[in-house]
């Protein structure tokens, strides 16, 4: 039975309610997370920096060891360089740099010789554009003092975490809604599952939840090669029989309207996937969990693909979906 998908009439009160819910959220936490990632990512610069003598030895020894450094030193230029702009700029390898800055790794493909070249290239932009307002010490004799150090420190991990703001707020919120879940699970009697728990989705007891689960699903139609995607909460009820799938919720949180609307495809391609895996067996449930600024363009949308939900402030609607 659908919860909340077939009353259209409640969702301008229930849309009115989430962003009031998530600003107030916002405005009490969402600064006290951004500052903890300021401050791990401070720690995390002043790391870079020493081991590049303080920016004055940008040796391609440095980014072939550490290959995870590259954000830091973007961020340390004048003016701070996007990853394309540096691509560009050294006439590198795209996908070098951008494995470079998504994975901490260097290419496994690519010969080692041409690797070296890379980074003698990419090196010799950073190292010229490096950043004299920031970096004082870069065009004197004398060393860097603790406190400069500790100051460029400072304004590189504000570059950092500005470019990545969103998300950080959004990690944040979706660590808070998982909480959220888990307490109002185990008030009822349910157990989480431990970490790294070798049970799958469909092979959880009865009275179980896990979070951040991944589940195969058939890729493409031939449905000969599978893929893993990942759940955020899995519940399996307590009145599961042998062979039920369990209940999968996605936790959502947005702090505009415009990006949930690019992003409500991704729910439906989902959905959609779980399924043609294993809707054909039985039926498979799965449902959101929103906080934020979701507007009914947004979930007429998922309503049309019989995605159902549930706001955070009634998180008792749980209940309708059996658990």
């Amino acid at each position: 039975m659908p919860v909340n998908l077939d009353k259209p009439h409640l969702w301008k009160a229930d849309i009115a309610r989430s962003v009031d819910m998530y600003n107030g959220w916002f405005m009490d936490f969402a600064p006290a997370a951004f500052r903890e990632t300021r401050l791990q990512t401070t720690k995390d610069v002043e790391t870079t920096l020493k081991s590049t003598e303080n920016l004055t030895n940008i040796r391609p020894e440095i980014l072939r060891k550490w290959p995870g450094v590259l954000p830091t030193l973007r961020m340390s230029t004048c003016p701070p360089l996007a990853v394309d702009r540096l691509i560009g700029l050294a006439g590198v390898s795209s996908s070098m740099v951008k494995r470079m800055e998504k994975e901490k790794q260097l290419p496994v493909r690519m010969a080692a010789a041409n690797i070296d070249r890379e980074l003698v290239k990419i090196a010799a932009v950073i190292k010229r554009l490096a950043d004299p307002d920031i970096f004082v010490w870069i065009k004197r004799s004398d060393p860097a003092t603790e406190a400069e150090i500790h100051r460029a420190a400072t304004i590189v991990a504000d570059r950092l975490c500005g470019s990545v703001a969103n998300p950080i707020i959004r990690n944040a919120q979706e660590q808070r809604q998982l909480a959220y879940i888990g307490q109002w699970l185990e008030a009822r009697g349910y157990t989480k599952l431990p970490d790294r728990s070798n049970v799958t989705f469909d092979t959880m007891p009865p009275g179980t939840y896990s979070f951040r689960m991944n589940v195969s699903v058939a890729k493409g139609a031939g449905g000969d090669e599978s893929i893993n995607i990942p759940v955020d909460a899995v519940v399996m009820r307590k009145t599961a029989a042998k062979g039920d799938y369990p209940l999968l919720i996605e936790a959502k949180s947005a702090g505009d309207f415009t990006n949930t609307n690019k992003r409500r495809k991704e729910e439906a391609q989902k959905v959609n996937q779980l399924r043609a895996t294993y809707g054909h067996i039985r039926p498979i449930e799965f449902i959101l969990f929103l906080c934020g600024y979701f507007d009914s363009g947004y979930l007429g949308y998922e309503a049309a693909e019989g995605i159902d939900w549930v706001w955070e402030h009634r998180i008792d609607d749980l209940q309708g979906f059996g658990l």
